[in-house]
């Protein structure tokens, strides 16, 4: 589990998300789960988990990228402590952070994932960073 924004954010892949114990120990309120190929994880009913199946690439639907990225820039502006997971906790959750950060904050993608990114392996599929961009795009202009 990685710190993204110091005790508001975090994300990890599914062995540290099936940590329970230790994402509770952080405070974590609310679990944002992007991963389609892993289980669902059975966290206690006081915590708020989403479960919005991304694929690692392309072909996601626009408005489930958008479910996601509406869901955890609300829980950054909220102030409710917020896991992100995916699968290896290098594409999809960082990505997805850093589309949240950059909606909440309201500066250019690239920006965001470079503070998310930052001193951590990551690995951002090309053709998802694509259905983001296009996901916030879309959003700005219906606004």
């Amino acid at each position: 589990m990685r710190e993204i924004i110091p005790g508001w954010l975090w994300i990890a892949n599914s062995r540290a998300a099936n940590d329970i114990s230790s994402v509770l120990s952080v405070g974590v309120k609310a679990v944002i789960d992007l991963a389609i190929e892993e289980p669902v994880i059975v966290y206690p009913r006081d915590i708020i988990y989403c479960r919005l199946p991304l694929v690692d690439g392309e072909g996601n639907s626009p408005k489930l990228i958008n479910m996601a990225i509406d869901l955890a820039a609300t829980c950054l502006t909220d102030r409710i402590r917020l896991l992100i997971r995916c699968s290896a906790g290098m594409s999809r959750s960082p990505l997805i952070a850093a589309a949240a950060i950059a909606r909440a904050r309201q500066i250019p993608l690239g920006e965001a994932l470079t503070e998310v990114a930052q001193g951590a392996p990551h690995d951002i599929s090309p053709g998802l960073w694509v259905e983001v961009e296009q996901a916030l795009q879309l959003r700005t202009s219906l606004r």
